[in-house]
Parts: C-alpha cells; sequence; structure tokens
C-alpha cells in the first residue's frame, strides 16, 4: 500500500473502526436493548454502513481509481447512520466512529 496517501490510510483506519464498531453494537447492544434499537430502518442502516465501510476499505487498500465514489455512498451513508443511532439514543460509541468516517470518507470523495 505504498502508493497510498497518509490521508487515505487514516480513512481506511477510520473504515475499519467504524465497521468494526458498528457490527460489536448491532449484535452485542441494539440485539440486547429491542424496541427503537431493532426497529427495521435503523438495522438496515447500520448494515448498510458496515458494508459501505468494508466496500471503501477493499476498494483503497488497492487503490482503485474507483475508490472516490465509494467514499462519496460510505460517507452519505455513515451520515445516515450517525444519526439513526445519535436518535435512538445511547449509541455515542457508534455516533462518534460514524461521524468520524462521515468525515474522512467525504475528504475522500473528491
Amino acid at each position: 500500500m505504498s502508493t497510498a496517501t497518509a490521508s487515505m490510510k487514516e480513512c481506511i483506519e477510520n473504515c475499519q473502526e467504524c465497521q468494526t464498531t458498528c457490527a460489536e453494537m448491532l449484535t452485542s447492544h441494539c440485539l440486547s436493548e429491542g424496541g427503537d434499537h431493532v426497529e427495521q430502518t435503523h438495522v438496515k442502516l447500520m448494515l448498510d454502513c458496515i458494508a459501505a465501510c468494508a466496500a471503501c476499505v477493499d476498494f483503497m487498500s488497492r487503490n482503485s481509481d474507483y475508490h472516490a465514489h465509494y467514499c462519496k455512498a460510505c460517507a452519505a451513508i455513515c451520515k445516515a447512520c450517525a444519526d439513526s443511532c445519535k436518535k435512538v439514543g445511547n449509541m455515542d460509541k457508534c455516533v462518534e466512529c460514524c461521524r468520524k468516517c462521515h468525515e474522512s470518507c467525504l475528504s475522500m470523495a473528491s
């Protein structure tokens, strides 16, 4: 990955952290909390976020010419996921990592 820029490496790390945190929160927190935490729209957003972050890591890791397209989508999904997690409540760890990932993906999308 010697061709990756410092900002790309940081974005990869943020996406990996977001992917892992959302997966952990979904399975260990949301499923046990129930209620709004398992509402269909919220769960789908979390799954979208996990998948988008994984795709971004994949495309950036191989310095694909198309990584910016995935980063743009990931930024939008992470923002929506952060907003949903904030609304559901008691998901600060998720909100924080999604916002951080949103910012770094946004910078990679241009």
